[in-house]
């Protein structure tokens, strides 16, 4: 097996969250916030993922001493620094994740619950802990914990094929779609969420995505391991299908006359 046979597995899931009816459903500013109060909580848990890969390939330690496979190293660093100190619209530092935060609240997207998660983790409660907590559709709470699963393998061709996989060989395609479906109802009020959104396009497609392809070509040195890190992309990619499908039903519960 080799990063082709898996692109070519994957394409069928990948097809399926490509022409998923969820675009279509944005139509309007308040489909945006519906969206967006469940899509932060894969904002939020990406950076863990991404921190997972930056534990396993550098150090973290002191004292420091250098870790294996610079290559692997430099590109996870290279993302780390665009994910978690990247530049807003005023020029301003700020994690992707603070940048969509910024985007929900221009658009009036209800915070409350991404908020209550992190005020668990602040409060050293375990992520399990802080999703029983939260009020989200269980997709959201099902696609968390898969990432955090996948985390707890401790095997970092797995961590490093969904996240290239399930999340950033996706993210140039996805967005693509949503940035279609946003320009079709109101953007006086998604000015930043258009920009979080085309810079992702931006790093994603043109620099992060080839070069998370290549760290699976990597890190995968046998059968046993291209095996592994085929079946947990699938199950990464029908996870974000079946968010995007209660995201899909949330939209429509919102759209029913009270």
């Amino acid at each position: 097996m080799n990063i082709n046979h898996i692109i070519k597995e994957l394409e069928p899931l990948r097809l399926q969250l490509q022409t998923h009816p969820l675009y279509q459903d944005i139509k309007d500013i308040e489909g945006v916030r519906v969206f967006m109060q469940s899509h932060v909580f894969a904002v939020w848990d990406f950076m863990s993922l991404l921190k997972s890969l930056q534990f396993h390939f550098t150090t973290t330690s002191i004292p420091w001493i250098p870790s294996s496979n610079a290559k692997v190293r430099r590109f996870v660093n290279e993302i780390v620094l665009g994910e978690e100190s990247d530049v807003d619209q005023a020029g301003e530092s700020v994690s992707h994740f603070e940048m969509y935060l910024n985007a929900m609240q221009e658009a009036g997207a209800d915070t409350i619950q991404i908020n209550r998660l992190l005020g668990h983790l602040y409060d050293s409660k375990t992520v399990e802990e802080g999703l029983e907590s939260i009020a989200t559709i269980d997709e959201v709470k099902d696609f968390v914990a898969f990432t955090f699963q996948v985390i707890a393998t401790n095997k970092p061709h797995i961590i490093a094929a969904v996240f290239t996989f399930g999340r950033e060989d996706l993210i140039p395609d996805m967005f693509i779609e949503l940035v279609k479906s946003i320009g079709n109802g109101s953007e006086s009020e998604l000015k930043q969420l258009v920009y979080y959104l085309e810079r992702h396009i931006e790093l994603d497609g043109d620099e992060h995505g080839p070069l998370s392809l290549e760290m699976v070509d990597v890190l995968c040195t046998n059968e046993k391991e291209w095996n592994e890190a085929l079946r947990y992309s699938k199950k990464a990619l029908e996870k974000r299908i079946a968010l995007w499908t209660g995201i899909r039903k949330a939209l429509e519960s919102s759209a029913v006359p009270a």
